[in-house]
C-alpha cells in the first residue's frame, strides 16, 4: 500500500513548491519530480501486475472528514469563480449548490455506510497509474520550456507559471486517486477535483473566449457530477439487494438488477467527461489552452477517466439494454466525429475530434461489456494514450516553430525540420496503419462487434473508420511531401521538448511491438478476475504484425536519413510548366503559381449540420438510456 500511497500524495509536493520558487528552480523540480513520479509508477507496476485485485484496509476517520471539508471548499472556490456569470449562466452555481447538497444529505442526513477496503489495484489500475506517471510527467517536463517559449509569443497574457505548474501535478494526484480508489465518494472528490483543473487550465489565458469555454466545460462535466453523486445517494438509501454500500468491488460483484442503476447513472457520468455527443462541445473549446494541456487533461489522461469509470462497470452493463444504449452512444459519436475531424484544417481540431472519436470506441466496447470488447477497449487506451500524447506535443512545438497550427502549412515538414517531421510520422502512424496500435485495437473491436446482434456497431466501426484513414492520410501525405527548393530551418528545439518528444516516439512504437507481452501481462489477469475468460492471439497473426512493424520502422528513418541524397523531380503540369514546378501558363497565357491543398469536402460534410443531427440523436439515446432506471430491473 505504501507506493499507492506514494503516488497518492508525492505529487502534490512538486505542486506546492512550485508556487514559491523562481523559474530556473521550478525546472529543475519539474524534471526531478517527474522522474520520480514515472519511477513510481513503473515500480508499482512491477510490483502489482499479473496478480488478483488487492485490497488496502486505511484507517480512515480523519480521512472522511477531510474529503467532506475537501468537497465543501470545492464548491464554494466554484461558486467564487461563478461570481461574474451567475446571470448569464445560472445554471452552472445551481449544478454546484445542489451536487454538494446531496452530498451532504447523503453524508449528515442518512449516514454513510462503513468502508473496509478504501483503496484497491488490479491490472486495470496498473496500466492506468502507468499512463499517469509515465505520460502524464513527461507532458511535464515538456511544458518547462514550451510554456516558457508560449508566453515569448503571448506577451499579452500575463505568466501564471506557478499555477500551472501547481494545477498540472495536483492534476496528478487526484487522477492517482481516481484509479485507486475503493470508496466510491473518494473517487467522486477526485474525479470532480480533474473538472476543476480542466476549468482552471482551459481559462489560463483570461481571454473572454477561454473564459468562456472554461464555464463550458465545468458546465457539462458538473452535469456528469451531478448524475454521479445521484449514483451514489442511490447507493447509500437504497443500496445493492438491500446492502447500502459505497465500495466499488461490492457494486461490481452485486445483484445486476440493482447495480445496474448505479452503473447507468455513472456511466453518463463518464460519458459528459469523456467528451462524447451530445456533450463534444467542450473539448473542442478547450484547444484554446496551452498545448500540454490538452495532451494532458483533454486528450492522454483526464478524459480517459470517463472510460475507465464505464470499462469497470461494464460486467454490470453488459447485456442489459441499458449498456446498448451507452454503445450506441459511442459509436455514434465515433462515426459523427470523425467524419468532422476530415472538415478540418486546424490540427488541434484534427486531433481534439479524433480524441472523441476514439474514446467513443471505448465507450462503446465497455457498453457491450463482453470479454472481447473490454479487450480492445483498454487496448485502446493504451494506444491512444501514447499516439495522441505525442501528436499534441509535436504540434505545439511545431507551432511555434512555423508560426502556425493549420496542416497546409505543415507541408514539407519532413524538409525543414525533419526531427518534428519524423516524431509527427510516428505519431500519425501510430493511430491508423498496419499494424501499429489502433488498427490492432479496431480489429480487436470489429471482431467483438460482429457477435452483436444487430450488427449497428460493426456498422459504424466499419463507416467510421474510413473518413479516419482519410484525414490521417492526407495529413501524413502534407508532411512527407518535399516542395521545390525546401531548406531545412535549423531552428533548434528545446532539450525538455525533444526529450518529451523522443520518449514519446520511442513509447509509441514500444506500445506497438509490444502489445503482446502488454495483452499477455496486463490485460489478460484483468479479464480472467473479471470475465473468467480472456483472448489469444495465434502466433501467425504475431509473426505477421512483427514483421510489418519492422518495415513501418525501417522505411521513415530510412526516408529521414537519405532524403537529402534524392532529387526533387518538378511536378509535370500538362506540359504548361513555367521554371520548373512552381508556376505555370494557364489557359489565357497568364502565369500563374501553383498551389496544393489537402481536400477537405466542408462543402459536402458540413460541421453545423453534422453537429446538429449527432447532438439530436445522441439527446434521444441518453434519454431512453437514463429511462431505464425507472424501469424495474428483473
Amino acid at each position: 500500500m505504501k507506493i499507492i500511497l506514494f503516488l497518492l500524495v508525492f505529487p502534490l509536493i512538486p505542486a506546492l513548491l512550485a508556487t514559491v520558487t523562481g523559474n530556473r528552480i521550478r525546472a529543475g523540480i519539474v524534471r526531478l519530480s517527474a522522474g520520480i513520479i514515472a519511477l513510481g509508477s513503473i515500480y508499482c507496476a512491477w510490483k502489482f501486475m499479473g496478480r488478483d485485485a488487492t485490497f488496502f484496509v486505511l484507517d480512515h476517520a480523519l480521512i472522511e472528514k477531510g474529503v467532506l471539508a475537501g468537497e465543501v471548499l470545492l464548491a464554494l472556490f466554484l461558486l467564487y469563480k461563478c461570481k461574474d456569470i451567475v446571470t448569464k449562466e445560472w445554471w452552472i452555481p445551481v449544478l454546484i449548490v445542489v451536487q454538494t447538497a446531496i452530498m451532504l444529505f447523503c453524508d449528515f442526513g442518512i449516514k454513510l455506510p462503513k468502508v473496509e477496503h478504501a483503496l484497491y489495484i488490479d491490472n486495470f489500475s496498473v496500466i492506468m497509474a502507468l499512463i499517469i506517471g509515465i505520460i502524464g510527467s513527461i507532458i511535464c517536463i515538456y511544458s518547462i520550456q514550451y510554456m516558457k517559449d508560449y508566453h515569448h509569443h503571448h506577451p499579452e497574457i500575463k505568466d501564471r507559471r506557478k499555477s500551472f505548474f501547481f494545477i498540472m501535478f495536483f492534476f496528478l494526484s487526484a487522477m492517482f486517486g481516481v484509479v485507486f480508489a475503493n470508496n466510491i465518494v473518494w473517487l467522486f472528490l477526485c474525479w470532480e477535483i480533474t473538472t476543476l483543473c480542466s476549468f482552471l487550465m482551459i481559462g489560463y489565458s483570461r481571454t473572454e473566449e477561454a473564459t468562456r469555454n472554461a464555464f463550458r466545460a465545468l458546465g457539462l462535466n458538473l452535469l456528469g457530477g451531478l448524475s454521479f453523486v445521484i449514483a451514489i445517494f442511490y447507493l447509500v438509501k437504497v443500496g445493492i439487494a438491500g446492502q447500502k454500500t459505497i465500495e466499488l468491488d461490492h457494486i461490481l460483484s452485486g445483484a445486476k438488477a440493482f447495480a445496474l442503476i448505479p452503473a447507468i447513472l455513472i456511466s453518463f457520468a463518464g460519458i459528459t467527461k469523456s467528451a462524447q455527443m451530445p456533450f463534444s462541445s467542450w473539448l473542442l473549446g478547450a484547444m484554446v489552452a496551452p498545448t500540454p494541456v490538452s495532451a494532458l487533461l483533454h486528450s492522454s489522461t483526464m478524459v480517459k477517466a470517463g472510460v475507465f469509470i464505464i470499462v469497470k462497470f461494464a460486467p454490470v452493463l453488459s447485456g442489459t439494454f441499458g449498456g446498448h444504449m451507452v454503445a450506441l452512444i459511442g459509436g455514434v459519436t465515433f462515426l459523427m466525429t470523425s467524419l468532422l475531424a476530415v472538415t478540418q484544417s486546424n490540427a488541434k481540431r484534427v486531433l481534439a475530434y479524433s480524441t472523441i472519436a476514439n474514446l467513443g470506441l471505448v465507450v462503446a466496447c465497455a457498453g457491450i461489456g463482453t470479454y472481447e470488447t473490454i479487450w480492445a477497449a483498454i487496448l485502446l487506451i493504451i494506444f491512444h494514450a501514447v499516439s495522441k500524447g505525442l501528436l499534441f506535443l509535436a504540434v505545439g512545438t511545431i507551432e511555434h516553430k512555423i508560426g502556425s497550427r493549420d496542416i497546409e502549412d505543415m507541408n514539407g515538414l519532413i524538409a525543414t525540420y525533419p526531427g518534428l517531421g519524423f516524431v509527427m510520422l510516428i505519431g500519425i502512424l501510430g493511430m491508423f496503419l498496419a499494424p501499429f496500435g489502433m488498427l490492432i485495437s479496431k480489429w480487436a473491436t470489429l471482431q467483438a462487434f460482429i457477435d452483436v446482434r444487430p450488427p449497428i456497431l460493426a456498422l459504424l466501426l466499419a463507416f467510421g473508420s474510413a473518413p479516419t484513414l482519410f484525414f490521417w492520410t492526407k495529413w501524413m501525405g502534407k508532411i512527407v511531401s518535399v516542395p521545390q527548393n525546401a531548406k531545412n530551418a535549423n531552428n533548434a528545439v528545446s532539450g525538455d521538448e525533444w526529450t518529451a518528444l523522443g520518449l514519446l516516439a520511442a513509447l509509441t512504437v514500444a506500445a506497438c511491438g509490444l502489445f503482446p507481452l502488454i495483452a499477455s501481462t496486463l490485460i489478460a489477469p484483468y479479464l480472467v478476475d473479471t470475465f473468467s475468460q480472456s483472448v489469444n492471439i495465434d502466433s501467425g497473426t504475431l509473426t505477421i504484425m512483427a514483421i510489418m512493424l519492422a518495415f513501418m520502422i525501417v522505411v521513415p528513418v530510412i526516408f529521414t536519413l537519405s532524403s537529402k541524397r534524392w532529387p526533387v523531380t518538378p511536378t509535370y503540369l500538362g506540359g504548361a510548366n513555367v521554371g520548373g514546378s512552381l508556376t505555370y501558363r494557364g489557359a489565357m497565357g497568364m502565369e500563374r503559381t501553383v498551389g496544393m491543398r489537402s481536400y477537405y469536402l466542408s462543402g459536402f460534410l458540413s460541421e453545423p449540420v453534422l453537429t446538429n443531427i449527432s447532438i439530436i440523436a445522441t439527446l434521444v439515446i441518453i434519454a431512453v438510456m437514463l429511462g431505464t432506471i425507472l424501469i424495474p430491473q428483473v
